[in-house]
């Protein structure tokens, strides 16, 4: 509180959320202390960023004026959140009866045996959303801390593990495609011998029956016998 003679102020200075594109007001107080009517007028070294309503007025005998000062939106952030911008309220007894329409541009005028009240009130940007006070844990294993680095150490036992499993199957797939890759080719192999035995006895077949037209040869049943035998055990291998 800001006291005088004639009048007390509250605050002693105006704190203003600071939030940048946006308005932000505050109030203060005039309280008359005297058994007359006092004058106040406001003033500001920055009026163009400031809108005080009233800025000038009439506190009757032991009552309380309340001045509401709006800050124009801002768009940018002051350096470390620092004004220099200042208010000065003046304060001077005057006639009982009278109101604020018979406020004049002289009414503050400094003259001999007249008594002017003057009081400089400062400007402090406060955050509009203060951040909340961090709790403290009851011991070490329960701080945000310790919390986060159990948390990162279970994501990374957990990627690992994901790995080696993918690594795992991609090895057992490459396996299976190599058996099975092979066992094609196997049996690729195996079906043309098949079918080239198959030409050469269809050929000898033919030379035989030119040869001797009628019966079959005991040279050529053996070699048919061979033959189904072999057929036979590549089938099987496949």
């Amino acid at each position: 509180m800001t006291t005088g003679d004639l009048v007390n102020i509250q605050p002693t200075e105006l704190k203003f959320p600071f939030e940048l594109r946006k308005q932000s007001s505050c109030t203060m107080q005039l309280t008359n202390k005297t058994n007359n009517y006092v004058a106040f007028k406001i003033k500001t070294t920055n009026p163009k960023k400031y809108c005080v309503r009233p800025n000038t007025g009439i506190v009757s005998p032991g009552t309380t004026c309340n001045v509401t000062v709006t800050m124009q939106a801002q768009k940018e952030v002051p350096p470390d959140m620092q004004c220099k911008d200042k208010f000065l309220v003046q304060s001077v007894v005057v006639p009982d009866g009278t109101t604020s329409k018979d406020i004049m541009a002289n009414t503050f005028n400094k003259e001999p045996g007249k008594i002017i009240e003057e009081f400089k009130l400062r400007v402090v940007y406060i955050p509009a959303n203060p951040p909340s006070p961090v709790p403290e844990g009851s011991d070490e294993g329960n701080s945000p801390r310790a919390s986060a680095n159990e948390t990162g150490s279970q994501n990374g036992s957990l990627y690992d593990d994901v790995s080696r499993t993918l690594e795992e199957t991609t090895e057992k797939s490459s396996e299976a495609w190599s058996v099975i890759s092979k066992l094609t080719e196997e049996k690729t192999s195996a079906i043309q011998r098949s079918q080239k035995l198959q030409q050469e006895l269809e050929m000898m077949r033919k030379e035989s029956t030119k040869n001797r037209p009628s019966g079959h040869p005991l040279l050529l049943t053996v070699l048919v016998g061979l033959l189904g035998l072999v057929i036979g055990y590549l089938l099987k291998r496949t």
